[in-house]
């Protein structure tokens, strides 16, 4: 019997997936469980349908992910750090600091997970961070650190 899988299931096969199984396991196992449901041509347009509409938006997304990575490119996020004798610092800036920054600044709202600092950010002058949108997206972002003391 031919079967679509509702949801990831062990030795047999990932959601979506369309799968043989025994008669016995399918009735048995697999559709009362909510695993699956046979492969009925009504079903295999329904599971169609279905991966059109995620294609669909997940090119939306890649698309909204790009347009503000535009928009990211060229903002700059101003923050300060404080300093004591000699320039030296005392901590550094975090991303929750820049994530901060683009909402009070710049009305943006960006985990702060997102935020990738290659290095701790302890001197003032301007830096660079990579913000990752999307998996296919990554946008750079200016900081500008000025000194406190």
């Amino acid at each position: 019997m031919k079967i679509i899988l509702l949801k990831d299931v062990k030795s047999l096969g990932k959601k979506d997936d369309i799968v043989n199984v025994s008669d016995g396991y399918a009735r048995n196992k697999i559709i009362p469980g909510g695993l699956g449901v046979e492969a009925t041509p009504a079903n295999m347009n329904t599971l169609k349908l279905q991966k059109a509409n995620q294609e669909k938006i997940a090119a939306e997304n890649l698309a909204d992910a790009k347009a503000l990575a535009e928009k990211i490119e060229k903002l700059e996020v101003v923050t300060s750090i404080k300093t004591g004798e000699g320039g030296r610092s005392f901590g550094s800036v975090s991303t929750k600091e820049i994530a901060d920054g683009l909402k009070s600044q710049h009305s943006l709202e960006i985990d702060k997970k997102k935020i990738v600092l290659p290095e701790p950010l302890k001197s003032p002058g301007y830096a660079e961070v990579t913000i990752k949108l999307h998996p296919e997206v990554q946008a750079k972002l200016k900081v500008k650190i000025n000194e406190v003391k």
